[in-house]
């Protein structure tokens, strides 16, 4: 309990969970919050300045795009889009590149030679390239969007938690347990897996932020969500056509893509400098 207050006083994670908070309060209360519907359209008011611009109206906060939709509720409605797909595909990707990771670097031999190579040959494949390609042949959706994500991105994990595995395994501690007549299945989860769960935390943080780079780099393209559908890559896309008239319609979301990487980011590398207990030692 106390690596947990401790990672709970820690200023990186305040300010990356307090800007998750706020991220997660606001995909939740969209419908509250947002001013408008994200999609409705009012053509007499297009290209519309943010309220604090002499010629923007308090109707439209943050200005309105091309179409007349409302900036501000677009935002916000792109923020449900934007933490559905990066907790649903960081969990996807930690669960299958961990298993095999500690599977792999458990048991050695065959079978780590085996996971090792596979890893290779599917991280020889550009991973911008790779989820274009299985974005085109499993077609949109957000569904489509996790699991193009995840199989993707699942070598990350599996990678750099098996060489985490290795070292761990050679410890007395763990070397002790099979000699006091521990099953292999116990003996990972009782003492490989909390020792990897402090790399395993700060790497599920840093894959959300990549998977907000990810859904917002597909739908910029019009290869993620359907048209209807907010997205924040989607508003970068339809802005940079009136960039010069209208900035607001790409600045806006790209503050949101910029506060929910940052706050990942800060959460991940400060509950790992709390809770991994090689980095405490170090500090002392």
């Amino acid at each position: 309990m106390s690596g947990w207050q401790s990672a709970l006083r820690a200023g990186k994670v305040q300010v990356g969970l307090g800007l998750l908070i706020i991220l997660l309060l606001v995909a939740l209360l969209a419908p509250v919050l947002a001013p408008h519907d994200p999609r409705e359209q009012d053509i007499l008011n297009t290209l519309t300045p943010p309220a604090w611009d002499a010629e923007g109206s308090a109707e439209y906060p943050m200005g309105t795009d091309s179409l007349g939709r409302c900036i501000l509720s677009q935002v916000i409605y792109g923020s449900r889009t934007a933490l559905t797909v990066a907790f649903a595909a960081a969990t996807g990707s930690m669960l299958l590149g961990c298993l095999l990771a500690l599977v792999a670097g458990y048991l050695g031999g065959k079978t780590d030679w085996l996971v090792t190579r596979m890893v290779d040959l599917w991280m020889s494949f550009p991973p911008v390239v790779l989820s274009l390609l299985l974005m085109v042949g499993l077609g949109t959706g957000v569904r489509n969007v996790v699991l193009a994500i995840v199989l993707v991105d699942w070598t990350r994990f599996c990678r750099v938690v098996r060489s985490d595995v290795i070292v761990t395994r050679r410890r007395d501690y763990v070397t002790a347990a099979r000699l006091l007549g521990f099953s292999h299945l116990r003996t990972i989860i009782r003492e490989i897996l909390p020792a990897a769960a402090p790399l395993m935390i700060t790497m599920f943080s840093l894959e959300m932020g990549i998977a907000v780079i990810v859904e917002a780099t597909l739908s910029f393209v019009g290869l993620s969500v359907g048209a209807d559908v907010p997205a924040w890559g989607v508003m970068i896309a339809d802005g940079r056509g009136y960039v010069h008239q209208a900035p607001w319609a790409m600045i806006a979301p790209m503050i949101a893509i910029f506060a929910a990487i940052l706050a990942f980011n800060l959460l991940g590398d400060g509950l790992r400098s709390a809770l991994d207990p090689r980095l405490r030692t170090s500090r002392i």
